[in-house]
């Protein structure tokens, strides 16, 4: 399995993955070619050598055209423009869930909801060539986890489109949360609310440096030279020797036990985790207190999620107190392939084990919306998706 990890020392920025990631080896051209496909104008991307406290490194640059100006763009409008290109199905996938993170961190940090978030900076053009290049880079090297250590938060204060904010910013915090970090070590802004989103997003820490064998290493430069500090983001890109090994993360699990809510009620709550980002949420009946029948409700999220799963609970249901533990995962390696049917396209979720797929799901979702369109059942859809799987696949479906 090949793995990249990114030392973020001196903290991470869209731009010093780009960075990291071309000069690991990724062609600027792939990145270019993929963001062409998008209805996004007015820009280039660039890079140029430079040097960050006596280390030599890459920096990339999105350079908007003279005259352009910035789009503040919704979550719906940025979901538009990646909607609107070409990209693969993985890319495509990964900056959809980058850019929701952040609509749910802003809307945090500024009490409104996803969908009344009004992007400012990372709505705009850089912003949106920093994810889809990072995810680029990322399928091009043929990453299968991206794992990171502490992050450097810097200091002091950042000139925002909200105006002057503390370092970090409170959406880069929220991003954050439940992840490593450390403040310093020098008084400026060193992890931006992009590169939080996609490490948090994309990846999981790791204590230390990971057990692989490095094939390349990447330095990606952050905007300014400071003196005494390498303001760079490395990046080392690796084969891991654990052939077979599962994933593993952390994640929080939240119980809570009702007895007064009604069946619709308990059903609402449950989409509202899910649409909240709760990675998995269940009810199982249980005989509570004096003979009582009532319901036990089950959360999975991620570390970063926890705050937000949490309100979800005080608000949409009557418990008055909630469990939570934090857990060790082991899980499969992911990874999605596009079939075509006689209706459409479909993806075709795989899990893998050290390599070997041992899983194969359609997409319900997509299955679904193929079944309504053409009025067929959906386990005909389903059955000719695997089947087109199979057909178009090197490996055999479990």
């Amino acid at each position: 399995m090949k793995i990249a990890y990114a030392d973020c020392s001196s903290g991470v920025s869209g731009d010093m993955m780009l960075g990291a990631l071309v000069d690991a080896g990724v062609p600027l051209a792939a990145m270019r070619d993929a963001l062409a496909t998008l209805p996004l104008h007015g820009y280039r991307l660039e890079e140029r050598r430079v040097m960050r406290a006596g280390l030599a490194a890459l920096k990339v640059d999105v350079v908007l055209d003279e005259g352009h100006h910035q789009e503040h763009r919704g979550l719906d409008d940025v979901l538009a423009v990646l909607r609107g290109g070409r990209l693969s199905p993985r890319v495509l996938e990964g900056a959809e869930q980058v850019f929701r993170r952040l609509a749910q961190a802003e809307a945090k940090v500024h009490g409104t909801t996803p969908d009344r978030v009004h992007f400012h900076e990372v709505g705009a053009v850089d912003a949106i060539c920093d994810v889809v290049g990072t995810l680029v880079g990322l399928e091009a090297l043929g990453v299968d986890e991206l794992l990171f250590g502490r992050i450097a938060l810097g200091g002091g204060s950042v000139q925002t489109a909200h105006g002057t904010l503390p370092v970090p910013a409170p959406g880069t915090a929220e991003l954050l949360r439940g992840l490593p970090t450390a403040g310093g070590p020098v008084e400026m802004e060193l992890a931006t609310p992009t590169g939080a989103a996609l490490l948090s997003t994309l990846g999981r820490p790791s204590p230390s440096w990971p057990q692989m064998t490095v094939e390349a290493v990447g330095m990606g430069a952050g905007g300014r030279d400071v003196p005494g500090h390498p303001n760079v983001l490395r990046l080392a890109v690796g084969v891991t020797d654990a052939a077979g090994a599962t994933e593993s993360d952390q994640v929080w699990v939240l119980e809570a036990n009702v007895d007064d809510m009604t069946g619709q009620e308990v059903g609402c709550c449950l989409e509202r985790l899910l649409a909240a980002g709760a990675l998995d949420a269940c009810v199982t009946p249980v005989q509570m207190k004096k003979n009582r029948p009532g319901v036990l409700l089950t959360v999975l999220c991620e570390p970063a999620q926890l705050s937000a799963m949490e309100e979800a609970l005080w608000r949409h249901t009557t418990t008055l107190g909630v469990r939570r533990c934090l857990m060790q995962r082991s899980k499969l390696a992911r990874r999605h392939e596009t079939v075509r049917t006689p209706w459409g396209e479909a993806r075709v979720k795989l899990g893998l084990l050290g390599g070997e797929v041992v899983r194969s799901e359609p997409e319900y979702e997509d299955c679904r919306r193929l079944a309504e369109a053409a009025g067929l059942s959906l386990r005909e859809v389903y059955r000719a998706v695997l089947d087109a799987w199979r057909n178009a696949g090197t490996h055999a479906a479990q």
